[in-house]
């Protein structure tokens, strides 16, 4: 009688493990790297077709995603957005450390393709410490407009790269950086 239950339990974990083996050869994880960095969820591979992780390849890209449940599709666009710090009437990306700067932040922006509630943009020290420059609701659509912000005056109080961060809010999501520019405090 073990004997018999024996034979049944291994030819069940035989079977079992060459499913699982089969299973594994059919489909198999692979590493997604964009921009040099490698993304946290890994694609899938399976029957020659790659399956990626879209919301993190976007967010690499600083790329707006948008899924519309009617129709089930998913809708990628990375708008161009140009940004120009002035100082004045001088462009600038490089400040002394310590010092204080007042400054506005221009931006160009085209190829938008989708609709956004609301943009900002925000300032980082090399701490990663962000402060908002300044934040507003968008309620004409245009796929190209020039954005300018207040004047800000800012302290570059220790040394090294401030980001700052162009946001857009697609309607009905939340906000994703778009494009980002470097100050050098030195």
């Amino acid at each position: 009688m073990k004997a018999k239950k024996l034979l049944v339990l291994v030819a069940l974990l035989s079977i079992w493990g060459g499913t699982m083996i089969f299973a594994d050869s059919a489909s198999s994880k692979i590493k997604v790297i964009v921009n040099g960095s490698e993304l946290d969820e890994a694609g899938v591979m399976t029957d020659g077709k790659t399956y990626l992780p879209l919301r993190q390849i976007s967010n690499s890209l600083q790329a707006l995603i948008s899924w519309d449940e009617a129709s089930k599709k998913v809708t990628i666009n990375k708008p161009n957005v140009h940004m120009f710090l002035f100082q004045n009437n001088t462009v600038f990306g490089k400040v002394s450390k310590g010092s204080r700067y007042t400054f506005s932040v221009w931006a160009q922006v085209d190829s938008l393709r989708m609709n956004i509630s609301a943009l900002k943009v925000t300032i980082a020290d090399p701490s990663g410490r962000e402060e908002l420059i300044q934040s507003q609701d968008v309620n004409a659509q245009k796929d190209n407009f020039w954005f300018r912000t207040k004047d800000i005056r800012y302290a570059f109080e220790a040394g090294g790269s401030y980001t700052v961060r162009f946001y857009m809010k697609p309607d009905g999501d939340e906000w994703k950086v778009v494009s980002e520019k470097l100050i050098i405090a030195e």
